[in-house]
């Protein structure tokens, strides 16, 4: 199974998303080698991954460093084939959905959709100043993500 996690940049949440997630699947007797998983941008072409987000994911996730800082920001014009491969792609918000060309919106979902079968908007930390408010939206996502990976666990077991 191919997972693509996506958000507007692919500088805060759908990497935080792919790293958290990868780090979950690879730890797991059950899903590894079983699910694959990438992110990338539906909106905004950028260059690196957020400053904070890069400290959540090293600071608070235990991530290397250098896996962190190798993550190239994709976009969805210029790196379709994720977008073609993924049998699933996972976003942050409805409006993510809007963005994608048409081809790739039968296989979207939202994170909260995919886990808790509702739909609730993840807000976009990206304007957050203060660390301890983005981390706080960060956990917010992986409360999601847990839930999302216990399904799967389930669904493959």
């Amino acid at each position: 199974m191919k997972i693509l996690f996506v958000c507007a940049s692919n500088i805060c949440r759908s990497p935080y998303c792919e790293f958290v997630f990868r780090k979950m699947v690879e730890n797991d007797s059950v899903l590894k080698g079983k699910i694959e998983v990438k992110s990338s941008a539906v909106f905004n072409q950028m260059t690196k991954i957020n400053d904070k987000t890069r400290r959540v994911l090293i600071e608070e996730e235990g991530l290397d460093p250098v896996t962190v800082d190798a993550h190239v920001p994709s976009y969805v014009k210029n790196d379709r084939e994720r977008f073609d491969e993924a049998d699933v792609i996972i976003g942050m918000t409805k409006f993510q959905k809007v963005l994608l060309p048409k081809r790739y919106k039968k296989k979207y979902i939202t994170l909260s959709e995919a886990a808790i079968g509702k739909y609730e908007s993840i807000p976009d930390p990206w304007l957050i100043d203060d660390y301890n408010e983005y981390l706080k939206r960060m956990l917010i996502i992986k409360n999601y993500l847990i839930i999302y990976f216990d399904k799967l666990k389930k669904d493959f077991s």
